[in-house]
C-alpha cells in the first residue's frame, strides 16, 4: 500500500492505494497546529485501522509547516552575511510597488526579512564570469562567524556577489561557520538558487536559512516516530525523500498546495479535460492554478507572503477565502470576509470549541446548505451557535440573518473569482475556455456561484473531493531543478554543452541516491531579446549540440515569445537574441495510481434522496430540499437544482437552475440547466426551476 498523507490549516488528509487491486482509500482527521505531526499520525492510525496487516511500500507527505512560518511572519534570530560594500541589498530591493497603489508616495516598504543591524559583510569579489578580482577575506569572516555566535543567531544566509558564478568564496565562508559556529544552521545562494539577481537570490536564500531549523525539527520528529523513509512534496510538482529535504527546505514551501493541482490535473485528464482551471478549498485559503494540456503552469517569479521566492513552484494564486475565513464589519460599516481565519482550532462558531467570529462555514451551516455533521458524523455541528452568530452580526448591519449569511458567501464566492482571474486574465486566457475543478473540504460549496459570475463552461468535482490534495501526492515524480546563469548571445555550444552535462551529472546523482537507475533530464533554457529585463523560458532538445539545435531553442523562444506577448523578432537581426540561464529537472518516473470506470446504473431507480430546508437566494426564502448521497450515484446520472449533495469529505450545493451529471469516473459535471450536456441518460430528475440567478 502507498500513503499521501496531506496536512492542511485546518483538516489532515489521507488517501491510500492498494498496488495489488488498485483500491483507493480515504480518510480525514483534524490538524493540530501546536504540532502537525500529531495529526499526520492520527491519520495513518485511521488507515492502519481500517487496512490491518497490509505493508506499506511507499508514504508521501505534503506539508504547510514552512508555508505557515513564512505566512504568518515567524521569522526570527536570522542573520545574512553578503560582499563588503552590498549591505544594503535587502534595503533597497526593487523600484516596484504592489498592485492597488496608483502613487508610490502611499506605499511603505515592509520591514526587512533581516535588519540592516543583523547584516554582515566580508570582503573579496569575483566578476560575473566568476574570475577572482579580490581575495577573501578569512580574517573579517572569522570576525563575523563569532559576532553571530556571541549573540545567539543560529539561522544564516549567505549571498555574495555572482557566487552563482563561482561558489568557492561562499564555500569558504561555510568552512569559516562551521569552524567558528557548529551550532549555526547556514544556507548558502550558490546550493538554493545558482542563478543571477541579487535581490531575489538573497531573499531565496534568506528564506531558505529561515524555514531550515523549524524543517528540520518537523521532519526529525515525524521521522522518529515514523520509524520507516519517507518522501515530501516540493513546490515544483516533484517530491524528495525526507532525508534529503532538510537540505533545501524552501522547495517545499507550495508543497500542499502543488500536489491538490497535480492530483486535479491527472483527474481531469483522465476524464477528457486536459485543459482547466484548479480550485482548492481549504478551511484557511483557497489555491488556483491553471492546467495546460494536462500540465500545471510553472514560475520562478513566485512568492510566499511578502518574500519573493524564485524557486520552480507551480504557479498558483493563494487567497484567504477558505472555509473558516472570519466575516467582520470593516470601520466604514461595510461587511467583509477574511483572509483571517479560525483556523482549526478554535475553529467556526458550529465547531463549539469556543471560537467567537462567524465564519464561511457558519454561513453555510445557519443556511442548510451543509449537513449537522462533517467527515460522516465524526464531528458534530452546533447549528445553534451558527444561528446565534449569523443574527448578532445581522443585527449590527441591520440586515436579515438569510441576507447577512448569503452576502457571507457572496463576498467569498468573488474573492475565489478574483484569484481566478489573476491567474488566467492576468496571464492573457480567457477564464470561459477552461472547465474548473474544485476540491478541498469547501471547494465544492461554492460552484454554481462561480458558474455565474465567471461565466464558465462546466465545474468538475472529482470523487472525495476533500482528498485530492492527498491523492496528488501519489501521482508525482520525484523531481529536482538545477539553474547555472550563463548570460550571452554568442553561445560557444561546447561551453553549454559543458554546463548541461553537469547540471545533468548533479541531477542522476541525486536520484541515484534516491535509489533511481534509469532517471529522465530535461533540459530548458531562458532567453530574452538583448535590452529587456526578464526571460521567458523555453523546452531545449536533447542529444548534442550543432547549429540544427541552437535554430530549434531560438524558432521555439521567437514562438513563446510571440504568445505571450504579441509580437516576436524572428527575422529582425537588430535584435539580438541573448541567453540568460540553463536549466535540468531530473526525473525519477514513479506508477501512477489508475482511475477506475465507475459502473452505470441498471435496471434499478436512483434511491430516493431524504430532505432539509435550505435557502438558496434570501428572496425565495427557506424550501424543502432534496439531499442525495453521493456513494448512490452512477456513471450517467443526473441530478437537478435545487438540492444537496453530500459525501464523507464535502457537501455541494447545487442551486436552483443548474444540473449535476456523474461521469464515467464519478466526477460531478455541473453546468447550467440551460447548458447540460445531452445524451447523459441514466436517471434524471427534473424540476422547473423558475427565473435564473
Amino acid at each position: 500500500m502507498r500513503i499521501g498523507v496531506d496536512t492542511g490549516g485546518t483538516f489532515t488528509d489521507v488517501v491510500a492505494v492498494d498496488e495489488r487491486t488498485g483500491e483507493i482509500f480515504t480518510t480525514k482527521t483534524p490538524s493540530t497546529p501546536v504540532n502537525p505531526a500529531d495529526g499526520f499520525m492520527a491519520g495513518l492510525a485511521k488507515v492502519g485501522g481500517a487496512k490491518a496487516g497490509v505493508a506499506v511500500t511507499g508514504l508521501v507527505h505534503g506539508t504547510t509547516v514552512a508555508t505557515n512560518q513564512l505566512l504568518e511572519d515567524r521569522i526570527e534570530d536570522l542573520g545574512f552575511v553578503t560582499t563588503e560594500g552590498f549591505e544594503f541589498i535587502l534595503e533597497i530591493a526593487r523600484q516596484s510597488v504592489p498592485d492597488g497603489y496608483g502613487n508610490s508616495y502611499f506605499w511603505v516598504k515592509p520591514p526587512r526579512i533581516v535588519p540592516v543591524h543583523r547584516v554582515k559583510t566580508v570582503g573579496g569579489r569575483l566578476d560575473h564570469l566568476g574570475a577572482e578580482v579580490r581575495p577573501f577575506d578569512e580574517e573579517e569572516a572569522t570576525r563575523v562567524a563569532r559576532w553571530f555566535r556571541e549573540r545567539g543567531i543560529t539561522a544564516i544566509g549567505v549571498c555574495f556577489l555572482h557566487s552563482y558564478a563561482n561558489p568557492g568564496h561562499e564555500a569558504r565562508m561555510r568552512e569559516v561557520l562551521e569552524r567558528e559556529h557548529p551550532e549555526a544552521v547556514v544556507s548558502l545562494s550558490s546550493d538554493v538558487l545558482r542563478e543571477y539577481r541579487e535581490y531575489e537570490r538573497s531573499v531565496t536564500t534568506l528564506v531558505d536559512a529561515a524555514v531550515k531549523p523549524t524543517m528540520r525539527r518537523y521532519i526529525a520528529n515525524l521521522s522518529e516516530r515514523l520509524r520507516m523513509p519517507y518522501s515530501v512534496m516540493k513546490s515544483n510538482g516533484g517530491i524528495l525523500s525526507a532525508a534529503e529535504v532538510v537540505h533545501q527546505p524552501i522547495t517545499t514551501v507550495l508543497s500542499g498546495p502543488a500536489a491538490g493541482a497535480l492530483g486535479a490535473a491527472l483527474i481531469a485528464a483522465t476524464s477528457g479535460h486536459p485543459s482547466v482551471i484548479t480550485l482548492d478549498g481549504g478551511g484557511t485559503s483557497t489555491d488556483v492554478a491553471v492546467v495546460v494540456d494536462g500540465e500545471p503552469s510553472l514560475t520562478t517569479e513566485g512568492s510566499i507572503g511578502r518574500y519573493p521566492c524564485k524557486i520552480p513552484m507551480i504557479d498558483i494564486v493563494t487567497v484567504g477565502a477558505g472555509g473558516g475565513s472570519i466575516a467582520w464589519i470593516s470601520p466604514e460599516g461595510t461587511l467583509k470576509v477574511g483572509p483571517r481565519s479560525a483556523g482549526a482550532d478554535p475553529g467556526p462558531l458550529c465547531y463549539g470549541r469556543g471560537g467567537g467570529d462567524v465564519t464561511v462555514t457558519d454561513a453555510h451551516v445557519f443556511l442548510g446548505r451543509i449537513p449537522p455533521h462533517l467527515l460522516g458524523g465524526e464531528i458534530p455541528l452546533d447549528r445553534q451557535a451558527a444561528r446565534e452568530g449569523v443574527e448578532a452580526l445581522a443585527g449590527k448591519l441591520g440586515l436579515s440573518p438569510e441576507r447577512t449569511a448569503t452576502g457571507v458567501l457572496e463576498i467569498s464566492a468573488f474573492n475565489q473569482c478574483n484569484a481566478i482571474r489573476q491567474i488566467t486574465v492576468k496571464r492573457g486566457l480567457d477564464v470561459r475556455d477552461f472547465p474548473l475543478v474544485t476540491f478541498g473540504g469547501s471547494g465544492p460549496l461554492l460552484a454554481c456561484r462561480l458558474i455565474d459570475i465567471l461565466g464558465l463552461p462546466a465545474v468538475i468535482v472529482p470523487p472525495d473531493p476533500g482528498n485530492v490534495s492527498a491523492f496528488g501526492l501519489l501521482t508525482v515524480d520525484v523531481k529536482n531543478d538545477y539553474v547555472r546563469t550563463h548570460v550571452t548571445r554568442s553561445p560557444d555550444l561546447k561551453v553549454l554543452e559543458g554546463i548541461f552535462a553537469e547540471l545533468e551529472g548533479q541531477a542522476v546523482a541525486a536520484l541515484d541516491r534516491e535509489g533511481f537507475t534509469s532517471p529522465v533530464c530535461r533540459r530548458s533554457a531562458d532567453l530574452r531579446y538583448y535590452g529587456q529585463a526578464y526571460e521567458v523560458r523555453v523546452p531545449v532538445p536533447p542529444g548534442p549540440l550543432g547549429e540544427e539545435w541552437r535554430a530549434e531553442v531560438l524558432a521555439r523562444f521567437h514562438e513563446a515569445h510571440e504568445r505571450l506577448y504579441g509580437y516576436a523578432y524572428r527575422d529582425d537581426p537588430r535584435h539580438a537574441v541573448e541567453w540568460v540561464n540553463l536549466r535540468v529537472s531530473g526525473i525519477g518516473p514513479i506508477t501512477r495510481p489508475a482511475i477506475p470506470e465507475r459502473p452505470r446504473r441498471g435496471e434499478e431507480a436512483l434511491p430516493a434522496p431524504g430532505a432539509r430546508r435550505v435557502c438558496f437566494d434570501e428572496r425565495e426564502g427557506w424550501a424543502e430540499c432534496p439531499v442525495h448521497q453521493r456513494a448512490d450515484l452512477r456513471w450517467g446520472d443526473v441530478v437537478s437544482g435545487p438540492a444537496v449533495i453530500e459525501e464523507y469529505g464535502s457537501t455541494l450545493p447545487l442551486h436552483p437552475g443548474f444540473t449535476a451529471a456523474c461521469d464515467a469516473h464519478g466526477n460531478l459535471v455541473i453546468r447550467r440547466a440551460d447548458a447540460a450536456a445531452p445524451g447523459t441518460g441514466g436517471a434524471v430528475r427534473e424540476r422547473e426551476t423558475g427565473e435564473s440567478l
